[in-house]
């Protein structure tokens, strides 16, 4: 029996009943569809890959985790070689400093040194001025003036450290002395001539006495 929106009753024909079986029988379908579409959209939370996209299986997966850890480890030694690079132009720039310090403070010392010779050796100066002062008027003054003078500078190298070597009588030592030549006498390697003195600092030689030397016939 069919209802009609005006409220009147009209018997349907038996097509008119099949399709409206029918249509009841679709609307209910898509009623169960659209239920079971919900029912498994609330209790489905697997992350579902986009359409086309190949799935990921955990060895992937592990790779990929691999790749991000050795990325975040790249960033930190990124980071690292930075801070090296700084320390390094720091410790640079100090020892550069450094350097330029060393060196002015030898160049200032050496000056220091040179004007403590130079100022030790004026008086000998003076000596030697009035000496030849006195030598023109009085020549036999001249040699003892002169031999004042030898002692003052003596006596001044050795205030600066330099202790003479290759006097006559000493035993001769080819670490400070230059046998310039070898004439017979009474003892072997022993000093008999000194024609220039020697001079060392400690265990440093400064200059080498030349000398002549005896040996045994």
């Amino acid at each position: 029996m069919f209802t009609n929106p005006f409220g009147r009753k009209k018997d349907m024909s038996d097509d008119q009943k099949k399709t409206a079986h029918d249509t009841e029988n679709e609307a209910a379908e898509n009623i169960k569809f659209d239920a079971e579409t919900v029912e498994k959209a609330d209790t489905d939370t697997d992350f579902e890959m986009p359409e086309g996209f190949p799935e990921m299986d955990e060895n992937m997966f592990g790779q990929v985790q691999e790749m991000m850890a050795k990325l975040e480890r790249v960033d930190e030694l990124e980071k690292e070689n930075a801070d090296l690079r700084g320390k390094l132009g720091r410790l640079a720039a100090d020892f550069e400093g450094y350097r330029n310090r060393t060196a002015q403070e030898s160049a200032e010392a050496q000056s220091k040194g040179v004007s403590k010779a130079a100022e030790a050796l004026m008086p000998v100066y003076d000596d030697m001025e009035r000496a030849v002062s006195v030598g023109v008027d009085d020549p036999a003054k001249l040699i003892p003036g002169m031999q004042a003078v030898q002692n003052k500078i003596l006596t001044i190298f050795a205030g600066l450290g330099l202790e003479v070597t290759g006097k006559e009588g000493e035993t001769f030592d080819p670490q400070w002395h230059e046998a310039i030549q070898v004439v017979e006498g009474d003892e072997d390697d022993q000093i008999v001539q000194t024609y220039q003195l020697g001079f060392k600092m400690g265990d440093k030689l400064v200059r080498p006495a030349r000398v002549v030397v005896s040996r045994k016939g």
